[in-house]
């Protein structure tokens, strides 16, 4: 016995009219403003916190003031600047702003790099102990390292005179004091380093150097060929964040240990412009050190930023 089955019913789409020109071209423009709405809140905060400073940074380097409410500002135009550039002491804190910098790229990238390669012979759970005890000292709040550090370089008992068995005072001699700022620091940035390094190590792909082994390549050619090159957009970057950044962050180290002695022998040029400030509270001369201090890194940093992208595209 045959059943028939009745041909199944279709119903169409109702037809709906197309939106009219002036609420499409509404539609297109809020979905292309949507990003821009999202990005309001961080780009407004931006603008109050930093361009807004940095406007008035410049605007105050050309007038002279001594940041009190009653006092004038009187205009010098580039006047500031002018008896800034003839102080000895601000090249001397350029200089000592070098020798900073160039002391903590062995904490930022050579040390980093040969922990992180050390570390991908560890496994399990040592591998984890051994990441947060390298990463545990960037924790650490700068000035409750310094306390710690003071004490422990104190020269009438501390532990590291117990150690070398001297009664050196490395805090306060002119000699030293500026090398303690470099490796208190140092040691703290070397988590952070570490981090960014396993960051790139990861980034890797192990292909490159499993088809190098079946080659007959040596661990040391992996390294030097492969493993290196790969990384150098990730060195670049860590040395841009040393050029970048050691000044500012040694600063709660000098004001908290040696408030940029002594005789001046730790203070770079962000602590002098600081200083400037509010010690002398000559308003117009810190500004214009800030301006000159903002102008050189900058300059520097787009150097960096052009040198890192020749690598990567050469790397690729």
């Amino acid at each position: 016995m045959f059943v028939v089955e009745a041909p199944a019913r279709t119903t169409s789409a109702p037809v709906t009219a197309p939106p009219a020109p002036r609420t499409a071209r509404l539609r297109r423009l809020v979905r292309s403003a949507a990003p821009y709405l999202y990005l309001l809140p961080a780009l407004v905060l931006l603008v109050i916190w930093v361009y807004r400073p940095l406007v008035q940074a410049f605007e105050l380097s050309a007038y002279s003031w001594n940041m009190l409410p009653s006092s004038p500002m009187t205009p010098v135009g580039t006047g500031n600047y002018e008896r800034l550039l003839d102080l000895p002491v601000f090249w001397d804190s350029l200089g000592r702003t070098g020798v900073l910098i160039l002391g903590m790229l062995p904490f930022t990238v050579v040390l980093p790099l040969l922990i992180a390669v050390a570390s991908t012979r560890v496994s399990g759970r040592a591998r984890t102990l051994y990441h947060a005890c390298i990463f545990a000292p960037f924790l650490v709040a700068p000035v409750a390292a310094a306390a710690v550090w003071r004490w422990l370089l104190h020269p009438g008992g501390g532990v590291v005179g117990r150690v070398f068995d001297t009664g050196h005072n490395w805090v306060y001699d002119a000699e030293t004091a500026h090398a303690v700022i470099i490796g208190i620091t140092g040691w703290q940035l070397l988590g952070f380093a570490v981090l960014v390094m396993w960051a790139g190590l990861a980034g890797i792909n192990g292909d490159y150097a499993e088809a190098a082994r079946v080659d007959g390549a040596s661990p040391g050619q992996v390294g030097r060929w492969i493993t290196l090159p790969l990384l150098s957009p990730t060195l670049m970057f860590l040395v841009l964040t040393t050029v970048l950044l050691s000044p500012v962050l040694t600063f709660p180290l000098i004001d908290s240990m040696t408030q940029g002695g002594p005789s001046r022998s730790t203070t770079n040029i962000y602590y002098l412009l600081w200083d400037y400030a509010f010690h002398s509270f000559d308003a117009g001369l810190g500004a214009a050190a800030g301006v000159v201090l903002f102008t050189g890194f900058g300059v520097l940093a787009g150097v960096l930023v052009w040198l890192s992208e020749k690598v990567a595209f050469h790397d690729d």
